[in-house]
């Protein structure tokens, strides 16, 4: 096989941490190379050293680009050496159309105006060629879901013809027909010779397109690139995390309680929903395919989304919830699906981020008592177990699965009853998606009642005990997760039949 990359004894340290240590990794013309580790491990490190992300120079090592000695300084240059990336962190203009996007810095002028008509024509081809029919050229970012807008990243990379390809958790947002129509694009590009780089925490997936592996752990490379087909997946976790994982779920007999919280009559520009229940104690699944209605239904239970009508029921009374705040002073908290973004201050520290909600708790007459703040979020850094070497840390600098762990502290510090989670484990390694489900039994244990969103089917099925069926806006069913498959599953959100 040609070779299109190799990078020799990479090391890069930030000041305190050595986040990569003497790394190799190769990469050849028509082959899908994974990158695999935990959060943390040095992965994206890598990969933005490779793109020539400012800040991201090598302390030491070399690139070579098809067997010469390169200088990447900026992502111009890796963009003239023919090298694509797809960050898990999505960087779009969101007030931009999907073809400014895809073409940014790339639009063709006419008579010194750009030529919309060429940059919409040559998007439009790259959305077919993937089968994005749901999106067009002239949507404008903002107004897509998070799923859309990766599958608009994927466009982008795409559009460069590029011989070097990277994907960062590309299918982190996407439902099983877009990962079908993905995986069949990454067959063809092997096909036509390009060589891809392929980061993602979802194992089960790499049987379907990886060629050759490469696992990093503590910055450092454990062993040589590998097979993938010679390897089993109990040996690629253990180099992963350093240890067997018996199970994927753990072990756990959850004791349920009341029902306590209801939804009913819940109307909304995409969601007709009749009633929804949750019991204490409980972890109730919610599965529909992308677009289904999902982060819309909990979005306006939780007041971040107007309703047309709307009944909530807690602890028996009737309640009104009409923004975040409110649905907060409820004890209803949403662990929203964009936890960069949406759930956290990334430029904040951890014990900012973690009391952010609870400053009543840790106030008085009106100012922060310093103490009590401190006293505050270390009770939850130790009891949830978040890695960080101080609680001055910004929260941007922590692993996904701490940062997901610090959204739940800081909603655990408020006092919530309910606790609605969105995607939990979307671009989180196997080994931190464990602990995350750890402390899911531990707060159903403690009577919280859990209402889960997954895009993962067998996430669900592992640690749901109901499962609401959406279809098109609608719950068209509910089945108990012991008694019941995925292949049921799949049949009721695909809107094949229906249960009543």
């Amino acid at each position: 096989m040609r070779e299109l990359l190799r990078m020799e004894g990479i090391t890069k340290t930030f000041p305190g941490v050595k986040a990569l240590d003497n790394v190799n990794l190769t990469l050849n013309a028509g082959e899908v190379h994974a990158l695999l580790g935990e959060n943390g491990a040095g992965k994206s490190t890598l990969m933005k050293i490779l793109n020539g992300v400012a800040g991201y120079k090598p302390d030491s090592g070399s690139i070579y680009i098809r067997g010469e000695k390169v200088s990447i300084d900026s992502i111009n240059d890796a963009q003239k050496l023919g090298i694509s990336i797809i960050f898990q962190e999505i960087t779009m203009c969101p007030d931009c159309t999907v073809a400014d996007n895809v073409f940014i810095g790339r639009q063709k002028s006419r008579f010194g105006f750009v030529d919309s008509n060429y940059v919409n024509e040559q998007t439009q081809k790259i959305l077919d060629r993937l089968g994005l029919d749901s999106i067009h050229p002239n949507d404008v970012v903002r107004t897509m879901s998070v799923a859309q807008t990766q599958m608009v990243e994927i466009c982008k990379a795409l559009s460069y013809n590029a011989d070097i390809l990277v994907f960062d958790e590309p299918t982190a947002a996407l439902a099983e027909k877009e990962i079908v129509k993905l995986f069949e694009i990454i067959h063809e590009l092997k096909r036509q010779g390009k060589g891809i780089i392929y980061i993602s925490h979802r194992m089960e997936e790499l049987s379907q397109i990886a060629d050759r592996v490469t696992v990093l752990r503590d910055g450092c490379t454990i062993g040589e690139s590998f097979d993938f087909n010679s390897t089993s997946m109990d040996e690629i976790i253990r180099r992963m995390v350093g240890r067997t994982l018996e199970n994927k779920f753990p072990q756990h007999t959850r004791t349920i309680g009341e029902k306590f919280f209801e939804v009913n009559n819940l109307k909304n520009n995409r969601c007709d929903i009749r009633h929804f229940d949750l019991r204490r104690g409980e972890i109730h699944g919610i599965a529909g395919l992308m677009g289904a209605g999902r982060t819309e239904m909990v979005r306006s239970i939780v007041g971040a989304d107007p309703s047309e009508s709307i009944e909530i029921i807690l602890e028996g009374k009737p309640i009104h919830i009409r923004s975040p705040k409110q649905a907060m002073e409820h004890g209803v908290a949403y662990l929203t699906e964009d936890r960069k973004h949406e759930g956290l201050a990334l430029n904040m520290d951890c014990e900012k981020n973690i009391n952010m909600s609870s400053l009543k708790k840790i106030s008085r007459r009106g100012f922060v008592n310093e103490h009590k703040a401190r006293e505050n979020a270390m009770e939850y850094v130790q009891k949830l177990g978040i890695k960080t070497p101080k609680l001055t840390q910004y929260a941007r600098l922590l692993s996904g699965g701490n940062q997901q762990k610090m959204v739940i502290a800081k909603w655990l510090s408020h006092g919530a009853k309910v606790m609605i989670f969105d995607e939990p484990t979307r671009g989180i390694d196997v080994g931190a998606k464990y602990e995350i489900y750890k402390l899911m039994n531990e707060l159903s244990d403690s009577g919280v009642g859990i209402i889960m969103i997954s895009s993962e089917l067998p996430e669900l099925l592992g640690m749901s005990d109901r499962i609401s069926l959406m279809h098109e806006g609608k719950i068209v069913g509910e089945v108990e997760a012991l008694h019941t498959n995925q292949e049921e599953v799949l049949g009721y959100i695909a809107g094949i039949h229906s249960k009543d």
